[in-house]
């Protein structure tokens, strides 16, 4: 009889363990990389980099992080219908019947309580940011993301609330430049993860994703180029007026080839659905990215 139990136990705890990840994997940890754009108002102000601000910026970004968790598990609940019915996400845990959608959504709700308490702890304008965020996501997945256009710009709106956010935790203002940046960069990337939806879905789009038969490639690629000048054009400004060294102006071909390398992952290898896998998986524009952040160190280090 010993034996059993002791199998019994070992099986029961190899079970607990795979929910923990699951329960885990349901915060899609690898996509919070674009929360790191809480950490942009502590690069552009580079004088009030000190070890306290370092450390609320970090801790800012855990809890935001945390947040869009939460957002993500609610998608994951609403969605798990029609993500059993994409090529990809019908890996997800609770589209997969890995986790148990209702255990899912209190795991949600027990963890956004805690995460948004401690974020006002922590400053109470950026816990009222995570509220606003959680919100505006939660009016994404219930209404917005059925919306032509309005489905991208929620998407975008979300980014710029992450950089605000930055500002609010080290207590810096921003110029309108370096806002509407973050709203035509997040506009591209959102416009971007339409595309490759419509392209991976081809003529099974309404079965998933109802907004995505209001739209066409050509209508998507049309609103990409308009983007991309846009965003160019306006950090090329962004450089000369937001009352910092003109030198900047050096980091102009980093943002430009960004760009372009994801318009050709986008249009040449189909990728683009995913920004967070374009930026660790795609050695060019990780590189970029790390160059552009030493650029942007050295140039306010010599010339300020």
């Amino acid at each position: 009889m010993p034996t059993p139990r002791t199998d019994i136990s070992l099986s029961q705890t190899v079970i607990t363990g795979s929910s923990v990840v699951s329960l885990l994997r349901l915060l899609r940890p690898k996509q919070w990389t674009k929360n790191l754009l809480l950490f942009a108002a502590l690069l552009f102000s580079f004088e009030e980099i000190r070890t306290e601000t370092i450390i609320a910026t970090i801790a800012g970004f855990i809890l935001f992080s945390l947040v869009a968790g939460c957002v993500y598990i609610l998608n994951d609940y609403i969605d798990r219908e029609r993500d059993r019915q994409h090529p990809v996400k019908k890996h997800r845990p609770i589209a997969s019947g890995k986790v148990n959608p209702m255990h899912a959504l209190l795991f949600g709700i027990g963890l956004l309580l805690l995460s948004v308490l401690m974020a006002f702890v922590l400053n109470p304008l950026f816990g009222a940011l995570c509220i606003v965020y959680f919100c505006l996501n939660v009016s994404y997945s219930f209404v917005l993301k059925h919306v032509v256009i309005l489905d991208v710009m929620s998407i975008a709106a979300g980014f710029v609330l992450r950089a605000i956010a930055g500002g609010v935790l080290i207590h810096v203002p921003f110029t309108p430049w370096f806002l509407i940046c973050t709203l035509l960069l997040s506009l591209f990337l959102a416009i971007g993860k339409r595309r490759h939806e419509l392209t991976l879905l081809e003529g099974n789009t309404g079965s998933h994703r109802k907004v995505l038969d209001h739209y066409s490639i050509a209508l998507l690629d049309q609103l990409n180029t308009i983007v991309t000048t846009a965003t160019i054009i306006s950090y090329s400004l962004f450089t000369f007026t937001s009352d910092r060294t003109v030198h900047l102006m050096w980091t102009i071909p980093f943002v430009i080839y960004g760009m372009f390398r994801y318009l050709y992952l986008i249009h040449m290898k189909n990728q683009g659905g995913s920004p967070d896998r374009v930026l660790l998986e795609d050695k060019p524009i990780l590189i970029t990215v790390v160059l552009y952040v030493i650029s942007v160190i050295v140039i306010f280090t010599v010339f300020e």
